[in-house]
C-alpha cells in the first residue's frame, strides 16, 4: 500500500517510537493523525509539520476519551480527502512489579490495571473504532487493499523480565492477536501485522538506570546498540508497503534474547 496521500493514526505520536513514526510518514507524503496525552508535545510537532498533520488529545486508558478523538478525526479526514492508511496503537507504559513483594503482599489491582488499560485495552479500542471508517473507503489495486493495522508488542512478549508480568501479559496478547485480526479483517482487504521491539531508545526506556541500560547493553548480539526511533519507524514502513505481511508479529531485536537475570 502506498504512503502518499493516506492518513496514518498514531497513537503515543507525540513522543519516542511514536513520533519516529509520524515524522517517517509525514516525510513520505502522508498525513498524520497524532493521539497523545501530552498536548504540549502534541502541538510542538504540528507546529513543526504543518497542515497534513493534526493533533488530538486523547487519554488511551478512558474510553470516552479515545471515542472523543476518533470522532473528532473524522471531520478532518473528511477535509482533506485523504483516507486512513493505516492505524498505528504505539502508546505503551511499563510500570514494572512482581505479583507479591518482599512484604509477602501481592501488587496493588490498579497497577495492573494501568498497564493493561493501556497496552492493550486501549489498543482495541482504537483499532475498533477506527475499522469502521477504513472498511468504506475505496480499495486499491491491485488487491483491493484497504489498510493495514500495525500493532506494537515486545520482545517482553516472549522474553519477559521479572517484574514485567502485567507489561509481558500485555504485549503478549498483541502478539496473540495478530493473526486472529488479520483473518476477521481480510474479508474487508485489511491487513494486520506487530512488531516486538527489544531495548529501544525510548520514553519508558530512558528512566532505567545507567546499570540497568549497561546490563542489558552486555546481552546485545548485533548491533550492539539500543534500537533507534528510525528503527522502528522503517519497519513501520515496510509493513504498511508490503502487502504480502500479514497475521505476523515481527521481533525487531538485532537478535537480543534476554535472560532470566541480567
Amino acid at each position: 500500500m502506498h504512503i502518499k496521500d493516506r492518513t496514518f493514526v498514531i497513537s503515543g505520536g507525540a513522543s519516542g517510537l511514536g513520533l519516529a513514526t509520524v515524522k517517517d510518514l509525514h516525510s513520505r507524503g502522508g498525513y498524520v493523525a497524532i493521539l497523545d496525552l501530552n498536548a504540549e508535545n502534541g502541538q510542538k510537532v504540528v507546529a513543526e509539520l504543518g497542515t497534513h498533520a493534526k493533533f488530538f488529545e486523547v487519554d488511551v486508558s478512558e474510553p470516552s476519551s479515545v471515542a472523543a478523538a476518533v470522532s473528532a478525526l473524522v471531520p478532518w479526514l473528511k477535509e482533506t480527502g485523504k483516507p486512513i492508511g493505516a492505524v498505528i496503537p504505539a502508546a505503551g507504559v511499563g510500570m514494572p512489579g512482581k505479583l507479591i513483594d518482599r512484604h509477602n503482599e501481592p501488587i496493588p489491582l490498579e497497577s495492573l490495571e494501568f498497564v493493561l488499560n493501556i497496552n492493550l485495552r486501549g489498543v482495541l479500542d482504537l483499532i475498533r473504532l477506527c475499522l469502521p471508517h477504513m472498511t468504506k473507503t475505496t480499495p486499491t489495486e491491485p488487491d483491493g487493499e484497504r489498510g493495514v493495522i500495525v500493532m506494537v508488542s515486545s520482545s517482553a512478549a516472549y522474553d519477559g523480565q521479572p517484574g514485567q508480568v502485567a507489561y509481558a501479559a500485555s504485549k503478549g496478547a498483541v502478539r496473540s492477536m495478530t493473526l486472529v485480526l488479520a483473518r476477521d479483517l481480510a474479508q474487508y482487504g485489511i491487513r494486520a501485522v506487530s512488531i516486538a521491539p527489544s531495548y529501544f531508545e525510548s520514553n519508558m526506556t530512558a528512566q532505567m538506570s545507567e546499570k540497568v541500560r549497561k546490563s542489558l547493553e552486555k546481552v546485545f548480539e548485533f548491533p550492539r546498540r539500543a534500537g533507534r526511533g528510525e528503527d522502528f519507524a522503517g519497519m513501520v514502513r515496510h509493513c504498511i508497503e508490503n502487502s504480502m505481511l500479514n497475521g505476523e508479529c515481527i521481533r525487531l531485536d538485532g537478535a537480543t534474547r534476554m535472560p532470566s537475570r541480567l
